[in-house]
């Protein structure tokens, strides 16, 4: 197997927070605890969770927009958590990322020109600026815009393909890595599609790997290979897409899996759906032992004082529960 393009070893992050009288206490925001996966090159690595899991903050301590507070970021053999303004700005040539929010992500007073082409004036490519338009004007029609439109301003523009821009942003260096934090999920489904496709196209060209970040599972399950499930921080699950859908060995995985619905009403009406009693607990006073004990139905003593170690299941499947098997909540086996 080749070696990995990314390598997260306990990554962690905390927030400092202020509470109580005039913020007199001092406490801390859990909000990633000892993440670790690879990424390899050319595949697309999907990160899933409901909303506060954790899921963006990874993506912004591997690309050092975070400081971590503990754990390491190898990337292409470097180590990211220890290098320099000038190192981070060379790595940052090869791991680009892509932003949730196509309206705040574009400076609304640059051209759609001057915005794909600003990574090739950092770093010093293309100085010449007729042959830097020639590429960017290329770059557009490759990612589905007008090239003729490229003194147009964001503004001008619908959120479709103003993420178009945003990739078209990210490419214009040809990264080996790049981080969607949520691309689509601010787009309509019918848009949703386009924009999956074309990333999908993109990396069949170039090879480019993605860490690709959602909430939707049924988006991850269309564009990864491998998927990892997190939960107040943690990793609960992680294996390839067919293994993850087919046969969850995570309660919470399973409880997630059962409320992705099916295009079909026999088989919607028939499933069961899995409902987790509670909220999710705060990350500043998290949960002893396992995170999801609190809203899990199989929980039993040890998962309240034990935290379950993210072992290896077979076959690249790996799960943190103390009673990990297929479908572990009886009585509601997932056909998707």
């Amino acid at each position: 197997m080749a070696e990995p393009l990314l390598h997260v070893e306990n990554l962690c992050k905390e927030f400092p927070v202020s509470s109580g009288l005039f913020g007199r206490k001092k406490e801390s925001v859990h909000a990633v605890e000892g993440v670790s996966f690879d990424i390899y090159p050319g595949e697309t690595f999907g990160l899933v969770g409901e909303s506060g899991c954790g899921k963006s903050t990874t993506g912004r301590c591997i690309m050092k927009l975070y400081n971590p507070t503990s754990g390491k970021v190898i990337f292409d053999g470097q180590d990211v958590s220890t290098m320099s303004r000038s190192q981070l700005k060379r790595m940052r040539r090869n791991m680009q990322f892509i932003f949730q929010d196509p309206y705040a992500s574009l400076n609304p007073r640059m051209t759609i020109g001057e915005i794909v082409s600003e990574p090739l004036v950092i770093h010093g490519e293309m100085t010449n600026r007729t042959e830097r338009m020639k590429f960017v004007a290329e770059l557009l029609d490759q990612v589905g815009l007008n090239p003729e439109h490229i003194n147009r301003y964001p503004h001008e523009f619908s959120g479709g393909q103003r993420q178009r821009v945003g990739i078209a942003r990210a490419f214009a260096l040809r990264p080996k890595l790049i981080i969607c934090d949520e691309p689509v999920s601010a787009l309509d489904v019918s848009i949703q599609a386009q924009v999956l496709n074309l990333l999908a196209d993109l990396q069949k060209e170039y090879g480019t790997a993605y860490l690709f970040i959602a909430h939707d599972l049924s988006v991850v399950q269309h564009i990864s290979d491998r998927v990892a499930v997190m939960y107040l921080g943690h990793m609960m699950e992680t294996s390839d897409w067919k293994s993850l859908y087919a046969e969850p060995c995570h309660p919470y995985t399973q409880s997630l899996l059962s409320a992705v619905p099916v295009p079909d009403p026999d088989v919607q009406r028939d499933r069961k759906r899995i409902i987790l009693a509670g909220d999710p607990p705060s990350p500043i006073d998290p949960p002893s032992g396992c995170p999801f004990h609190t809203r899990c139905p199989i929980a039993k003593d040890i998962c309240s004082q034990q935290v379950p170690d993210l072992r290896d299941l077979g076959d690249g499947h790996f799960c943190a529960c103390h009673f990990a098997e297929p479908n572990p909540i009886k009585g509601s086996s997932i056909a998707l």
